[in-house]
């Protein structure tokens, strides 16, 4: 697992850490039941602090996305189809309220942006890459 912690991004240390994980999860990079480093280990990698570490995957935990084992650390939760949807729906809203946000300031009407969806998706299907 490669994590890169960047202090120029204006995201929270903890935050960039928990997104790089979770993303490495949802890829499948990281297997369910893998362990991950302890929270000490990777803090002293990263040169961050053990409290930012923590966080992270206390959040990761509270997510459904990594569980605790006493005494042992903590490994990679079955990944649930609902929980993988919720997030993907997430990133599509992000996506789209961006895409919005780039049409207005275009002028491209609400309307206009819906049909050029459409057409994307009707050349894709064309292109067998949409089923």
């Amino acid at each position: 697992m490669d994590i890169r912690i960047s202090n120029a991004d204006a995201r929270p240390i903890y935050e960039q850490l928990r997104q790089q994980i979770r993303k490495s999860i949802l890829s499948g990079e990281l297997k369910e039941g893998e362990a991950l480093p302890s929270i000490r280990a990777l803090a002293k990698d990263l040169r961050i602090s053990v409290i930012t570490t923590k966080r992270a995957y206390d959040e990761l935990e509270r997510d459904g996305y990594i569980h605790t084992v006493a005494g042992k650390g903590c490994y990679v939760a079955p990944l649930d189809s609902a929980l993988v949807r919720e997030d993907g729906l997430r990133r599509i809203e992000e996506q789209l309220k961006q895409a919005l946000e780039l049409a207005h300031s275009c002028g491209v009407s609400t309307e206009e942006l819906v049909e050029m969806l459409r057409t994307i998706e009707e050349e894709e299907r064309e292109d067998g890459k949409c089923d």
